[in-house]
């Protein structure tokens, strides 16, 4: 795999950068998904690992789909499951369709007390994405100054020596934003950008470059405005990049061909 050249389109395509589609209530219902993506131009998918007893599902999703792509990683909100190794992550990525390592990072939000094994588990990830030489996919709720200080200690980014990554489903500060921006990593907005309560993040996507953004379901939770509030589902990505054309006052074209030039170059894969 190369890094991919910039793309010539004839009409708008999007790219989900972050779902969950082996979960049950997707995976159950995979003809009707593939087939919206599609209805929608929704050319590919990452579906993302949240920890490794389930991870083989994840694979093999990818696996069966030409468009869809995969990670491993173990999601810090998963206190009760088996720890990994940067051993166990270096080994499982070494597959073509694994293009991340991740979700990793913490989440102070839903878990409380003494939450040093999720600081243990999130260098580990990043060691194993700096062997690799995958990207990761970072999840940080209510913890941003522990992620982008653990981040910069491990050598996170390729202002370290690492590789980039994504910040996914982001809604911290603009400040965390530059932060993580600094180090080569990519900004993932969500359907909560839609949400009308979300002003600050709002304020926030208005001032990271195009050229750092992804767009991202996170599916099936937090489907955009107008689907809120039901199941989402990769096809629906298309709404967070026409609201992110609107709120930065760019054209629609613009936005799809940049995100989707952003996924490719990040995961290192030809379009």
């Amino acid at each position: 795999m190369a890094g991919a050249a910039t793309l010539a389109y004839n009409r708008a395509m999007y790219i989900d950068s972050h779902c969950h589609i082996n979960f049950p209530e997707l995976a159950a219902r995979m003809p009707e998904i593939l087939a919206k993506m599609a209805e929608n131009k929704v050319t590919h998918a990452l579906c993302v690992s949240v920890d490794l007893p389930d991870f083989p599902q994840v694979l093999a999703l990818a696996e069966q789909y030409p468009h869809i792509f995969a990670s491993v990683g173990v999601h810090p909100d998963y206190e009760e499951t088996p720890e990994p190794s940067v051993d166990d992550l270096v080994r499982l990525s070494n597959h073509p369709k694994i293009v991340a390592i991740g979700e990793t990072g913490l989440d102070y939000f839903r878990l409380k007390g003494d939450l040093e094994w999720q600081r243990e588990r999130f260098r580990t990830h990043i060691k194993a994405s700096r062997i690799t030489r995958k990207p990761l996919i970072i999840h940080t709720r209510a913890a941003s100054e522990d992620t982008i200080r653990i981040m910069r200690e491990e050598g996170a980014g390729t202002d370290a020596g690492g590789v980039a990554g994504v910040m996914h489903c982001f809604t911290e500060s603009l400040e965390v934003a530059r932060a993580a921006m600094e180090m080569g990593f990519y900004i993932s907005f969500s359907g909560i950008v839609t949400f009308k309560s979300a002003k600050d993040l709002q304020a926030v996507a208005r001032e990271v470059p195009l050229e750092r953004i992804l767009i991202e379901t996170d599916s099936p939770y937090l489907a955009p405005v107008p689907f809120r509030g039901r199941m989402n589902e990769p096809g629906y990505v298309a709404h967070v990049a026409e609201y992110l054309a609107t709120l930065k006052g760019l054209p629609l074209e613009r936005v799809a061909h940049q995100t989707t030039d952003n996924f490719f170059n990040l995961f290192k894969l030809l379009p």
